[in-house]
């Protein structure tokens, strides 16, 4: 099976799921469903993947686990009080389909879903590698991971000193790449093993992701990404591309699929379908 096969396979996995998690006939459950529909499901995809590898089958619920709460984090970086936005995987975003409180609401129970599917037996029968998995997912999404890069970027949007390129691989690292990074390491967790060297390949993933986001935001178009574009330039916030130039960023962007990819090593060919999701990161278009 392809790279693409199975990450459209993982999707459908993870959608079906989601389905039968969030059920609801009121306004949150549509906004829930609302905002988990779409997306190519790459975190997903790399916790179904790295289980593989540690000869885990079925790890779908913590699959939908990481995309609840990856949808969450969209709904909620939509907000009028951060970015702002009007579009989300080619779709109005919460508050304009609905309003703020209930974009609000919606987050909050996609949020605490998450922690809900990975506290479930369906999720893994040993209690000790469900709370692993809690409080791994805790630490990324919280002051220590994302919420960290979400507020390091709002900071800097009025900071004296523009940021750095160290400074933005810190900011993203948090904000794009901690979730990522658990994606990666969950697998392992799961299988009982060694969870570094796939944190180390998620963690390289992650920046290249997000370099590749930020190359879409200049040269992509909003009908492609399903989403604004060029908002960074017009904002005047500092990006990987801002810094280094397109070319520059997208050497840089390659230099990070070539350290995700030896971080493989260990595996050999049996993670030829990671190697080959870290090339997509940065040829995709949305």
């Amino acid at each position: 099976m392809s790279f693409r096969d199975r990450l459209d396979r993982a999707a459908g996995l993870v959608q079906a799921r989601l389905d039968r998690a969030v059920w609801g006939a009121d306004p949150v459950h549509d906004a829930m469903r609302h905002a988990l529909s779409g997306g190519k499901r790459l975190r997903g995809f790399l916790v179904i993947e790295s289980a593989r590898l540690h000869g885990i089958d079925d790890a779908v619920t913590a699959a939908a686990a990481i995309e609840a709460l990856h949808a969450y984090s969209l709904v909620h970086d939509d907000l009028p009080a951060m970015d702002d936005d009007d579009l989300r995987r080619g779709q109005p975003t919460l508050h304009r389909k609905w309003d703020e409180a209930t974009a609000i609401l919606a987050g909050d129970a996609l949020q605490t879903l998450a922690f809900e599917l990975l506290s479930g037996t369906d999720c893994h029968g040993d209690a000790g590698v469900r709370v692993r998995l809690i409080a791994d997912l805790a630490r990324a999404a919280g002051a220590e991971g994302m919420v960290l890069g979400q507020a390091r970027d709002i900071a800097a949007e009025t900071a004296e000193t523009p940021l750095d390129l160290a400074d933005i691989t810190r900011l993203q690292a948090g904000k794009t790449g901690a979730l990522i990074e658990w994606s990666g390491r969950a697998g392992a967790i799961l299988g009982q093993a060694d969870p570094e060297p796939l944190g180390r390949y998620a963690g390289a993933l992650g920046l290249a992701f997000q370099i590749a986001d930020d190359l879409l935001d200049t040269l992509g178009d909003a009908e492609t990404t399903g989403k604004a574009v060029g908002k960074d330039a017009r904002a005047g916030k500092a990006t990987f591309v801002s810094i280094l130039g397109v070319e520059a960023a997208q050497a840089r962007a390659r230099e990070k699929v070539d350290e995700a990819c030896d971080a493989l090593a260990p595996y050999g060919a049996d993670a030829q379908v990671l190697r080959d999701c870290a090339r997509f990161v940065v040829s995709r278009d949305r």
